[in-house]
């Protein structure tokens, strides 16, 4: 077996190294020497105090961009340090057996990981992101309490090192052990890594005697008291720092995520540090919460489940913020839904509070209870429902640009609708019981909070890095790190899903030989993760000394379609004061397209909704019409010469109930041709690719040819197969196209006789 503590700090140390190196040698890189390239005492006298000035200014800085700054470099520190733990358990699954590591350390990378990340990798980051571009979205000068915005983030590093200490204690006393006797060390060897899981769960956590579970605790309830700060802040300054012209009806969508997900963190927090107080109590002081002679082991996972519920969508919330305000600007289209988005936000914000216990549905709680429980953890689907159609809908016919940013948006949206809908599923009570303690959880979960939440933050970074820096990061690098992460994303955890589906327990080191193949897929996925994280700070870090320098205000063009936000006007501001440039203007500028603000449906009229709906329905049943009689022709045709059997036209009249008659059953295909059809054309059009009507009417035709195809098919073989396939697919071309133009003539001669209008799409 590997010694944990050796590799891990082994690792940690190289990646230490290989930053430091990079920064430094592409530092250098970036400015000569002087002297013939000798460095002189003075200038290392100059270096020195350069560091020292350096120190002591993000030390004691309360700026809110540098505080932004720190607290994303803390979460990249947190995130490498959980993903090494990642890749160590993931290292361990390539084989059946524990043959790696022990199970016990198995455990304990186990509980590091998921604690690092979750708390002091998520969270600070979107605290930073926000930090830094918050104020400037809203027009404040700096965060309502700058002082206690930097207490609030000098609260983290302790924290961690409390919470990470068992390893950093291991590698000191295995150090001391080759130079003194085991009885003068005893306490370095005595501490290790906490090894009960993640979730705390009593009464594991109360009778372990390792003693590190104490100052873990401790260092969770300093987090929580920083992210409360952090959290009090934010919502101080988006209602009372706002500029006089922002208003709560034009709040960009990140600060509306990020007030919601303070008020969430504000509420869930502080239950968390309760429960920890009390589960110190229990553990050193002889009381009894989680005892089953006092409150119960239940208890405790009640308490922890209201915290960690809201704490997923704590985590969700500003990704889906981020996604909302990025994805925009690389699709030249305004947000669809503004309203719908806010109002979605605040719905998951409220209901994420009602859903802890479908944690649960394997304990002895009520029935009664789990259903109610259930029942809201379905309904809690429609928010989220509700920002993939907008975001979706955002993109319709958009004018897409394949930046890095673009392609970790539309990346994120595919794992969100994958996580999400394995969620749904997940709260129907018989199948969470049945899946509960399998991988599909750790699939679903990880779609999400691997997928959406990092991959956001990656475009955020990449989005805005030259307002940050000034600079151009490699922008052949990031698109190829981006395909890889999502690519990653969806190898490890869609294998996860589907062992999971087949029944492999999680949370064990050891497993059954059948899954080896699989555990590898994954593992392997794990690692292109991981690559693509190193190849992400890489960029990062070189870029910043040799990217390309930034030389106009409009890096990304956005003045072009009218969506230069207020952040980038700030740049702009800055750019001009700096470095005396001229505002970039566009060669040409057109509307961004909001889709809330046009014409509703194929009418584009004027009038009550129901006369628009009335006068689309009387021409869409005349456009139906004319398109039935150039099918009919079609499909007399194909009669005619054999392809198609008449008397499968009595199967719709069998269908109704009215006997197989194959006259009743043509009109009844007339009179669907005529009303249903077109009806459903109208509620679906807008969803159909196609620039005109007519390319819609055709696509929409080709879609319900293959439904006829299936239906009046009665075991034609080939040649006669072929023709049948073809008079179907003509006939209905034939059908769309009478549908649209005779409607769009409609529409067009409408418009001239009510007021010269015109209508289009």
């Amino acid at each position: 077996m590997l010694n944990r503590a050796a590799v891990e700090g082994t690792a940690l140390a190289v990646l230490a190294l290989s930053m430091a190196i990079v920064w430094i040698s592409h530092r250098r890189a970036s400015r000569p020497e002087s002297d013939g390239g000798y460095t002189t005492r003075e200038e290392v006298r100059f270096e020195i105090g350069r560091l020292q000035s350096a120190a002591y200014r993000w030390l004691t800085t309360t700026n809110h961009r540098d505080i932004g700054l720190l607290y994303i470099a803390f979460g990249t520190v947190a995130a490498l340090w959980g993903g090494m733990d990642a890749m160590m358990l993931r290292t361990e699954l390539l084989t059946p057996p524990a043959d790696i590591w022990t199970p016990e350390t198995y455990n304990a990378l186990f509980t590091t990981h998921g604690l690092t990340m979750l708390i002091f990798f998520v969270l600070p980051v979107f605290f930073g992101i926000g930090n830094y571009v918050l104020p400037l979205l809203i027009g404040a000068d700096d965060m309502a309490f700058p002082r206690v915005n930097a207490v609030g983030f000098w609260l983290l590093p302790p924290a961690l090192l409390l919470v990470r200490m068992g390893l950093l204690i291991q590698v000191t006393g295995q150090v001391l052990n080759l130079f003194l006797p085991e009885e003068t060390i005893r306490f370095f060897l005595t501490v290790r890594e906490v090894s009960i899981g993640w979730t705390l769960y009593a009464p594991l956590s109360v009778q372990q005697p390792n003693p590190q579970i104490d100052m873990l605790l401790l260092g969770l309830h300093l987090s929580g008291i920083a992210t409360t700060v952090g959290a009090i802040n934010f919502i101080a300054t988006v209602a009372y720092e706002r500029a006089e012209d922002v208003t709560w009806g034009n709040l960009d969508i990140f600060s509306w995520n990020m007030l919601v997900t303070s008020g969430l963190a504000l509420f869930a927090f502080p239950l968390l540090g309760s429960a920890l107080v009390m589960l110190l109590l229990d553990r050193n002081l002889g009381t009894t919460f989680f005892a089953t002679q006092g409150g119960g082991p239940i208890l405790w996972q009640h308490l922890f489940w209201f915290w960690g519920h809201p704490e997923v969508y704590i985590l969700f919330l500003p990704a889906t913020g981020l996604m909302s305000t990025i994805l925009p600007k690389f699709v030249g289209r305004k947000l669809f839904g503004y309203q719908f988005i806010v109002y979605s936000t605040l719905g998951l914000g409220v209901l994420s509070f009602g859903v802890w216990a479908h944690h649960m549905f394997t304990t002895s709680a009520d029935p009664r209870v789990k259903l109610s429980f259930m029942a809201i953890s379905i309904a809690i689907a429609v928010p989220s429902a509700i920002k993939i159609f907008n975001w979706i809908t955002t993109m319709w016919d958009g004018d897409i640009r394949l930046s890095a940013p673009f392609i970790l948006c539309a990346g994120g949206i595919g794992t969100f609708i994958i996580g999400g809908v394995t969620g749904v599923f997940l709260a129907v009570i018989p199948i969470d019981i049945l899946y509960h303690g399998t991988y599909y959880v750790v699939g679903h979960f990880h779609l999400i909070v691997v997928g959406i939440i990092p991959f956001l933050m990656i475009a955020a970074s990449y989005y805005w890095y030259p307002l940050i820096t000034g600079r151009w990061y490699d922008t052949r690098l990031a698109k190829f790190q981006s395909l890889l992460i999502i690519f990653g994303s969806f190898v490890t955890f869609m294998t996860l899903l589907v062992i999971g589906g087949l029944g492999l327990p999680r949370r064990q080191a050891i497993y059954p030989p059948e899954y080896q193949l699989a555990q590898q897929i994954a593992t392997v996925g794990g690692y292109v993760i991981g690559l693509s994280a190193l190849l992400w700070l890489y960029n990062m870090l070189a870029s910043y000394w040799q990217g390309t320098p930034v030389t106009t205000t409009d890096p990304w063009g956005l003045k072009r379609t009218g969506q230069f936000t207020r952040e980038w006007q700030w740049f702009e501001k800055r750019m001009i004061e700096r470095y005396d440039m001229e505002p970039s203007e566009p060669e040409t500028r057109r509307r961004s397209y909001a889709p809330e603000g046009e014409p509703t449906g194929l009418a584009g009229g004027v009038g009550t909704v129901a006369q628009t709906v009335s006068r689309n329905a009387w021409m869409a049943a005349v456009g139906g019409f004319v398109g039935t009689v150039l099918m009919s022709g079609g499909l007399l045709t194909a009669i005619l010469i054999g392809v198609l059997d008449p008397a499968s036209f009595g199967e719709i009249s069998e269908l109704v109930g009215l006997g197989a008659n194959q006259t009743i059953g043509a009109v009844l295909f007339l009179v669907g041709g005529t009303v249903t059809w077109p009806l459903i054309f109208l509620a679906f059009s807008e969803y159909l690719p196609g620039r005109l009507l007519f390319e819609t009417g055709l696509v929409f035709a080709t879609i319900i040819s293959s439904g006829f195809a299936i239906a009046f098919y009665t075991g034609q073989s080939g040649l006669a197969f072929v023709g049948y396939l073809t008079f179907v697919l003509v006939s209905h071309w034939a059908y769309g196209l009478g549908l649209t133009v005779t409607f769009q003539f409609l529409k067009s001669d409408e418009a001239l006789r009510s007021d010269g209008g015109t209508f289009g799409r």
